[in-house]
């Protein structure tokens, strides 16, 4: 496996990253433990999760994935074997939000003992604060890397203006920096991310690890019309946001690109990712040992120039 810097964190991580958002939620601790074994058996070492995974599911409280997480890492004992990133911010209830120093201090606490370690490699900002100053979050984040319980940080779901505005802040203040950015960016989503959060992000050396690099299963070829919304939870939202002209013309290379390498519309998806600018990871999830060969393939599938020119095409906004 050819591992990829993350940023200028020193941390080398595998060119595709887990999601850990079904752990403890559609994949129960038995299969989130098989698939985290086969992830690190074929070479991977990169999972990423959140403490708010997963208190959207009726009866969860969050830190659901994280708890399934840190009960395979003891069981395992595969801790020094894989680049582990979650994330801080989202609403846990009861007034834990945001990124407020106290905040952060409280939450890593919190993470560090549902995963059942002693360190974060990747600590992140699941969403911006502009009710905190940067200078306070970044100083919250620097007395955890001082005492060896984060080693680098990054954002999620940051404007161009405000991780700019972030990074001139570390630099200034001579305190560490978001080493990553986790937006959404796949096939079809491409717009926001290529406007200014692409370019930041090779200026500055910041390494990109984007989630819903199959646009929550669509760019899979799994729905092609309305009554497949049926097929999971997410059906209809996902039916809903991509299935149009453009969705489908983007099936339909994808489809042709895949006949052509043996391969398979996701695969094909995410290799294209994998080949942009300042990508360094896409994030897909699997709830099966099938759906994870899939990824495994995709990391391996290799598209030549004429390729991805040809599914730039397709996938342009129109």
């Amino acid at each position: 496996m050819n591992l990829r810097p993350l940023g200028r964190s020193g941390l080398q991580v595998s060119p595709l990253c887990f999601g850990g958002n079904v752990f403890g939620w559609t994949a129960d601790q038995a299969t989130s433990f098989s698939l985290l074994d086969a992830w690190v058996d074929a070479g991977f070492n990169f999972i990423d999760t959140a403490d708010v995974y997963s208190r959207w599911a009726p009866g969860h409280a969050g830190g659901e994935s994280e708890t399934v997480i840190g009960q395979w890492l003891r069981a395992s004992g595969k801790r020094d074997r894989i680049v582990l990133a979650t994330k801080v911010g989202k609403d846990m209830g009861d007034g834990k939000v945001g990124l407020r120093p106290e905040y952060i201090r409280q939450a890593v606490e919190a993470s560090l003992k549902r995963l059942q370690t002693d360190r974060i490699d990747l600590y992140q900002s699941h969403d911006d604060d502009a009710t905190v100053p940067l200078a306070d979050t970044l100083g919250a984040y620097a007395d955890l890397i001082r005492a060896g319980k984060v080693r680098a940080i990054g954002a999620s779901n940051y404007s161009a203006a405000r991780l700019a505005e972030a990074l001139q802040t570390s630099e200034r203040l001579h305190l560490p920096r978001y080493e990553s950015l986790q937006p959404l960016f796949n096939l079809y989503d491409r717009a926001v991310f290529e406007d200014a959060l692409q370019p930041l992000c090779v200026e500055h050396g910041v390494g990109v690890i984007n989630f819903y690099a199959l646009a929550a299963g669509f760019l899979t070829g799994k729905y092609r019309t309305a009554a497949d919304a049926a097929k999971s939870a997410r059906g209809t939202n996902t039916t809903a946001k991509y299935l149009n002209d453009r969705g489908l013309r983007i099936l339909a290379v994808l489809d042709a690109v895949a006949q052509r390498y043996g391969a398979t519309p996701g695969q094909v998806a995410v290799a294209w990712q994998m080949r942009q600018p300042a990508i360094v990871a896409p994030i897909a999830s699997a709830t099966s040992l099938g759906q994870l060969q899939e990824l495994v393939k995709a990391a391996q599938l290799v598209l030549d120039d004429a390729t991805l020119a040809e599914l730039n095409a397709a996938s342009a906004q129109s």
